[in-house]
C-alpha cells in the first residue's frame, strides 16, 4: 500500500494545515478524489479537506496563513474554497445528510468522521488520510475503497437503492467514473441505477448535462454511453440516442446496430481529438436514422434524408439539454455534411464539387473529415483501409483547390454596395440574387475567385436580372 505520510511531506502547505487543526483542537482529513487518485497514480490538482468542526472558519484561518486574499465561503452549504499554488482547495465540516423524495438537496446537520464517510457516493471516494499529529498520514478505509480501486470496481458504500434514491445524480456519476477510470460498475449498483433511473427527473437539467459531457470527455466515452443505454438511463436523459439501439443498417462500412456503431464513432474521434463538441457531433450524427429507416428490396435498410432531419432536430435537443446556442450551428453543419466527403471520392469528381464542400464546411472542414474517418466502423480491415484512402484522396483534392482558388473565407469579390451602384438599384432581394449568381459562377469554375473576373461577370449578367424584375 502507498506510504501516504511520505507523499504528504512533499506538500509543505499541508503541515501548515495540520498545525492549524492542532491549534483549533479540530480533526482534519484529506478525503475523496485526491486520495483515490494518489492510489491510482492519476494526477489531480483538487484537494478536499474534511474538518471535524467548522469547515469555513478553518478555511478562513488557513487562507490567512498562506497569504491567500481570495476565498469563497458558502454559508448555506457550510463549505469554502480557494486556490493555492495550482491546487484547488475545498473545505467542509463533517456532516450527516438526510433527503426528502422531492429533492436531491440534503438536510444537513453536524456529524462525525463516520457520518461523513457514510454519506459519500462510492467506496473509491470514501478514503480519508489523517492530517492529525497523532496519526499523520494514516489511511482510513472504512468501506474497503482501496480494494475496490485495486479491483477497478464502482460500488456504493451503503445500500445502492438508498444512495441513488437520496441523490439520483449519483447514477450519472457512477457511469462517469466508470468511463473516466475504465472501472466496472458493481452488479448490485448497476441494478439499482437501472431501477432508480426515473428518479433523475428531479435533477436539474444542467447537472445531468454536465455529467453527460464529462462522460463524453473521458478517454473511452463508449464505456459510459453503453452503461447509460443498457441501464435504461439513456431513455430518461437522451431518448433520441436510446432510440438508435436495435436499429439495423447495411453492414458495408458500418457496425450493424446504429447505437453501437455510434459508440465506436465517438471513441474513434476521442482517440484523435479532445474537442468535446466534435465528440458530441459524432454522438448525434446519425440521430435521425430511427425515424428515416426504410427497407428497400435488393438494397436493404436505407436512411434517406437522415442528415438533414438530424440537423433540424438539434435546436430542440439544445434547448432541452441547456446547451450553449453558439455551438448549435457547428453541430448542425457537421450533421448535414457528414455524408458529403465520401460522395467525392471518384477520380472524375469536379473541382466545382470540391469547392462547394470547402465553402459549405468553411473553417470546420478538418473536423468534418475527422468525423467522416471516425464513421468507418467496418470489422473488415480491407474496407477500412479503402475508405481511409478515399478520404485522403478527397483531402488532397481539397488542398489543391484551396491553393488554386484561394477559397478561404469565400464570398463574392464584388460586394453588395457595388452591385447596387452598377445596377442603379436600392437594397433589395435582387442584390442578393445577383451576388449569389456571381458566387455560383466562381464555384462552378466559370470565372476565377478574383475581383476583375467577378466584376466583368457582373456587367455581363446584370441586364438579365434587371429586365426580369
Amino acid at each position: 500500500m502507498i506510504d501516504f505520510s511520505t507523499i504528504l511531506h512533499k506538500y509543505d502547505f499541508l503541515k501548515t494545515a495540520a498545525k492549524i487543526a492542532e491549534e483549533r483542537n479540530e480533526e482534519l482529513y484529506l478525503v475523496g478524489g485526491f486520495v483515490r487518485d494518489l492510489i491510482i497514480n492519476r494526477s489531480s490538482n483538487e484537494m478536499d479537506f474534511l474538518v471535524i468542526g467548522n469547515g469555513p472558519a478553518f478555511a478562513l484561518e488557513y487562507s490567512k496563513r498562506l497569504n491567500v486574499n481570495q476565498i469563497n465561503i458558502f454559508k448555506n452549504f457550510g463549505t469554502a474554497h480557494f486556490h493555492y499554488e495550482g491546487f484547488s482547495f475545498e473545505f467542509v465540516g463533517a456532516r450527516k445528510e438526510s433527503y426528502s423524495r422531492k429533492s436531491r438537496n440534503p438536510i444537513v446537520t453536524p456529524g462525525t468522521l463516520d457520518d461523513d464517510l457514510n454519506r459519500r457516493d462510492f467506496t473509491i471516494n470514501t478514503l480519508a488520510v489523517s492530517l492529525n499529529k497523532n496519526n499523520y498520514g494514516l489511511l482510513i478505509d472504512k468501506f474497503n475503497g482501496a480494494t475496490d480501486i485495486e479491483n477497478k470496481i464502482i460500488r456504493t458504500p451503503l445500500d445502492p437503492e438508498l444512495t441513488f434514491n437520496d441523490d439520483p445524480l449519483r447514477i450519472m456519476r457512477a457511469f462517469r467514473f466508470a468511463s473516466q477510470l475504465n472501472f466496472q460498475v458493481d452488479k448490485s449498483t448497476f441494478e439499482a441505477a437501472a431501477k432508480m433511473a426515473n428518479r433523475l427527473t428531479i435533477v436539474a437539467q444542467e447537472r445531468i448535462t454536465d455529467e453527460f459531457f464529462k462522460i463524453l470527455a473521458s478517454p473511452q466515452p463508449s464505456i459510459g454511453l453503453i452503461l447509460l443505454y443498457t441501464s435504461g438511463v439513456m431513455k430518461i436523459i437522451f431518448p433520441e440516442i436510446a432510440e438508435m439501439g436495435g436499429v439495423e443498417q447495411r453492414n458495408e462500412y458500418h457496425h450493424k446496430d446504429v447505437f453501437y456503431h455510434t459508440c465506436i464513432v465517438v471513441d474513434n474521434v476521442a482517440n484523435v481529438n479532445d474537442n468535446i463538441w466534435l465528440r458530441f457531433a459524432a454522438l448525434v450524427h446519425d440521430i435521425a436514422k430511427p425515424q428515416t429507416k426504410k427497407f428497400i428490396e435488393g438494397i436493404g435498410w436505407t436512411f434517406h434524408g437522415h442528415e438533414e432531419i438530424g440537423a433540424r432536430m438539434m435546436k430542440y435537443v439544445f434547448e432541452r439539454m441547456k446547451l450553449p446556442t453558439h455551438k448549435l450551428a457547428y453541430i448542425e453543419k457537421l450533421i448535414r455534411l457528414h455524408l458529403r466527403p465520401i460522395a467525392l471520392v471518384d477520380e472524375q469528381v469536379t473541382d466545382s464539387a470540391i469547392r462547394r464542400l470547402i465553402v459549405s464546411a468553411d473553417e470546420d472542414l478538418e473536423d468534418l473529415i475527422i468525423l467522416c474517418r471516425a464513421d468507418i466502423t467496418s470489422k473488415n480491415p480491407n474496407k477500412v483501409n479503402k475508405y481511409l484512402e478515399n478520404y485522403e484522396l478527397v483531402m488532397n483534392k481539397v488542398h489543391e483547390v484551396k491553393e488554386k482558388d484561394k477559397l478561404r473565407a469565400f464570398q463574392s469579390p464584388v460586394k453588395g454596395d457595388e452591385i447596387m451602384k452598377v445596377c442603379n438599384i436600392q437594397p433589395s432581394k435582387l442584390v442578393g440574387e445577383i451576388k449569389s449568381a456571381i458566387e455560383e459562377a466562381i464555384l462552378d469554375g466559370r470565372i476565377g475567385n478574383n475581383y476583375e473576373e467577378a466584376y466583368s461577370y457582373l456587367l455581363k449578367i446584370k441586364d438579365q436580372f434587371l429586365t426580369k424584375n
